[in-house]
């Protein structure tokens, strides 16, 4: 099956919340499919694993991809994974968008040849005295305003992987990314615009610049780029719903342990069901 990807086995594990951990295992994503996992060794496929149920099954891997990237490689990315990006993607948003999807102009060709990957972004880009182009920064934009035109950009423009910020829904993902064998990445907090600039090493082309700077579709050689986490993975689950659906089930065990207040304000209560906000 070939060599793991770089920073396989490096297994970093999510604290345990509470003292005695969450009250039990998340319900799995689709009315009771057990679907499975496979787990990549030194040497390659080594079994499988049960489906990443709770945050405790997370483990990190650290993982470096170059673009465009395999189909097995996108197929062995579990949720929670770090990556990295080395080689070539691009930008495209809105009006990038709205062209391809909406007016039917192909993506260009040679773009579609050199990558598969599309980051949701807007790049802080400058002309320089020679008339090339340098990138320095680039700040995510909200992949959720996409979400309708994402299974149209799959078919249209061939991209595998989208890298944006904060996630689509678990049926998004299961709609729109899975028919087409796509990965969700997601940025990682914000302020890292300078830091993932850092890692453009160069401007390989710009197309429809008339669109501006911030919504014209942008090629660039990258290395290193990243930290990325995997939010939506090749089966349609979703890391950010996963982390959410243990949250409420925390909640809950929180506000069975609150004692009754002695002195109380309106309005101010120990029952989630009588909250208001």
């Amino acid at each position: 099956m070939g060599p793991a990807p770089i920073g396989a086995g490096k297994h970093l594990r999510q604290p345990t919340l509470g003292r005695t951990g969450l009250m039990g295992p998340a319900p799995p994503i689709g009315a009771g499919k057990h679907l499975r996992q496979p787990t990549f060794g030194r040497t390659g496929l080594m079994g499988s694993v049960p489906v990443i149920q709770r945050l405790d099954d997370v483990r990190m891997d650290e993982v470096r991809l170059t673009t465009p990237v395999a189909d097995a490689d996108l197929a062995r990315l579990k949720l929670g994974d770090v990556v990295y990006l080395d080689g070539v993607l691009y930008t495209a948003r809105e009006s990038v968008y709205r062209r391809v999807v909406d007016e039917g102009v192909d993506l260009p060709a040679a773009v579609r040849g050199l990558t598969n990957v599309n980051f949701h972004c807007s790049p802080a880009a400058t002309v320089r005295p020679d008339g090339t182009y340098a990138v320095e920064a680039v700040t995510a934009t909200a992949s959720f305003r996409f979400g309708k035109s994402m299974s149209r950009w799959f078919a249209r423009s061939g991209a595998k992987m989208i890298v944006g910020k904060a996630g689509l829904t678990e049926l998004a993902y299961r709609e729109w990314f899975v028919p087409h064998g796509a990965v969700y990445l997601t940025t990682v907090g914000y302020g890292l615009g300078a830091a993932y600039g850092r890692c453009i090493k160069r401007v390989v082309d710009v197309h429809w610049l008339e669109l501006g700077i911030a919504q014209a579709l942008w090629v660039l050689e990258v290395e290193k780029l990243g930290p990325f986490l995997v939010e939506g993975d090749r089966q349609g689950r979703s890391l950010f719903a996963l982390a959410n659906r243990e949250i409420n089930v925390r909640l809950d065990e929180v506000y069975r342990g609150l004692p009754p207040f002695s002195m109380g304000r309106f309005g101010e209560t120990t029952a989630r069901t009588d909250e208001v906000i």
